[in-house]
């Protein structure tokens, strides 16, 4: 555990003055914000500069309160918002791990894959005039077609020469769609997650349910098939494809989140390169890696 800053623990007593600090856990492993749980109660959030993560955080308390009262699925409970920390209540839950879906049977599968699609569907849905009216801003992970072509060909010059003919074969496969196509990115701004991972989705071994949703620090307007790209590398196509009982039109973005889930590793590594930082190499090694060639059906 990393040590706890004290610039942190004095602006949680000057925030909460009365309040009796008797455990403290620490994670500074997101590339945002730094958090601290105090007493398994409360949830301390620190943007980790004064720029864009405060930008983050701002936008995301935005999201989450205009989100509250339209999803099912329980989300933070802000006792404070400010521009330098907020604080919401602890919601018990470990993370939604592959190997949860997979140890459950058919019928919690489906149960869990259908909590996923409503909360999805219902986030989607949220009228964009909503979403402006709110002051909510772009998503952070929004990209242009001239972006991905150079993801690709970043990807040539940085990464080629270090993986197998069949990578290098598979990698111009994938990228062949947007090459020749351009609009085959095209999409409809929709109020969308953009970090839908395990860590984010929190869920009750004993009810065998979802019983919330956190952190929504690149949520805004994008595209949908970003969020359903999430699904495939963390979770698989197959358990992408339970959702559409629920929520049918995945079916419309699947090609973009096939896109997108394929193009994931490929950042992370050319992070990785020119940061000479092993993290990027590292931080996501438990990929579903099910996900269907672009064009295949669905």
């Amino acid at each position: 555990m990393n040590p706890i800053n004290e610039k942190y623990l004095k602006r949680i007593r000057e925030a909460f003055p009365n309040l009796e600090i008797k455990t403290i856990r620490n994670n500074s492993d997101g590339l945002t914000n730094d958090v601290l749980i105090v007493n398994d109660d409360l949830v301390f959030r620190f943007p980790k500069n004064e720029t864009w993560a405060r930008e983050l955080l701002a936008n995301e308390i935005k999201v989450i309160e205009l989100l509250r009262n339209l999803v099912e699925i329980p989300l933070p409970q802000f006792e404070l918002a400010a521009e330098d920390l907020s604080v919401h209540r602890f919601i018990k839950g470990k993370p939604l791990c592959r190997h949860d879906v997979l140890k459950s049977n058919e019928k919690e599968k489906t149960k869990i894959a259908e909590q996923l699609g409503v909360f999805l569907k219902q986030m989607h849905n949220v009228p964009m005039e909503e979403v402006k009216r709110h002051g909510i801003g772009n998503s952070d992970t929004n990209r242009s077609r001239e972006v991905w072509l150079k993801l690709y060909e970043n990807a040539q010059k940085e990464l080629f020469p270090l993986v197998m003919p069949h990578v290098r074969e598979m990698t111009d496969e994938h990228f062949e769609p947007i090459v020749r196509d351009v609009e085959f990115m095209n999409h409809e701004p929709r109020l969308m997650n953009g970090d839908f991972v395990p860590y984010h989705i929190l869920y009750d071994e004993t009810k065998r349910k979802v019983v919330g949703i956190i952190d929504f620090g690149t949520a805004g307007a994008g595209d949908a098939a970003a969020d359903f790209a999430c699904v495939i590398y963390n979770y698989g196509e197959s358990f992408l494809k339970r959702m559409t009982r629920v929520y049918p039109e995945i079916s419309e973005a699947i090609d973009r989140a096939r896109f997108w889930a394929g193009t994931l590793e490929l950042q992370w590594a050319l992070s990785g390169i020119s940061t000479k930082n092993a993290w990027w190499h590292l931080v996501s090694m438990s990929g579903a890696r099910d996900a269907q060639p672009i064009g295949s059906e669905f």
